[in-house]
C-alpha cells in the first residue's frame, strides 16, 4: 500500500482522521502555499485562501474517488479556491478580475513577505497580463515544476493543450519582459 493510499484510508477511517489530517496537512502546506500565492499573491490573502483549501479537503474527503492522485485533487480544490477568492474580491472592489490582479501586483512592493528583487516584480507584472489559464499553466509548470501529466489531472485539460498554453504564456512573458 503506497503512503498516499495509506493516509487516504486512514483520512476516510473515523478513528484517525484527525492525525492523518495534521500529517497531510503538514505534507502539502508549503506546496499549496506556493501554489495559492502565485496566483493570488498576497501573503495574508493566500493564508486564507489555503486555510479555506484544507477546510474544503477536510470536509469532503469522503467524496474523493482516487481518480487522480490525492495532491493533485487537493491542488484542484486549490486553484478553485484562489480563483473563487480573485473573483469575488473584485466584485467587492467593483473591479475586474483583472484590475484585481494589478491591484494585487500593485501591493506586492509592500508586502513585508515578498522577497523578489526588481527582476520578480516584473515577471510577476508580465505573468497578470496572461489570460487566467495562461498564468495558471506558467505558475504550475515555472514556479512548481508539476509534471503535465499531474497538471492536466489539476486543470482537468490534456497535455498537449497545456504544453501549447505553457509555450505561449512563454512568449508573451518573453515579449512583456522586452517590451517593458
Amino acid at each position: 500500500m503506497t503512503e498516499e493510499s495509506n493516509l487516504l484510508e486512514q483520512l476516510k477511517s473515523n478513528s484517525n482522521k484527525e492525525t492523518a489530517f495534521r500529517e497531510l496537512v503538514s505534507l502539502y502546506k508549503e506546496r499549496l502555499y506556493w501554489h495559492i500565492r502565485n496566483i493570488v499573491k498576497s501573503h495574508d490573502d493566500t493564508d486564507d485562501v489555503l486555510q479555506n483549501t484544507f477546510i474544503k479537503v477536510y470536509k469532503n474527503i469522503h467524496n474523493f474517488n482516487g481518480d487522480s492522485k490525492l495532491y493533485s485533487w487537493m491542488y484542484r480544490i486549490a486553484t478553485n479556491e484562489s480563483l473563487t477568492f480573485i473573483k469575488k474580491r473584485a466584485k467587492q472592489l467593483q473591479i475586474t478580475n483583472e484590475e484585481f490582479q494589478q491591484f494585487a501586483i500593485d501591493n506586492l512592493k509592500a508586502d513585508v513577505y515578498f522577497e523578489g528583487d526588481q527582476i520578480q516584480y516584473k515577471l510577476q507584472q508580465a505573468i497578470t497580463t496572461l489570460p487566467e489559464k495562461q498564468q495558471l499553466v506558467f505558475n504550475m509548470k515555472y514556479f512548481q515544476d508539476i509534471k503535465y501529466k499531474d497538471m492536466s489531472q489539476i486543470l482537468e485539460t490534456s497535455e498537449g493543450a497545456l504544453k501549447a498554453s505553457y509555450h505561449i504564456a512563454v512568449k508573451k512573458i518573453e515579449a512583456y519582459l522586452s517590451n517593458n
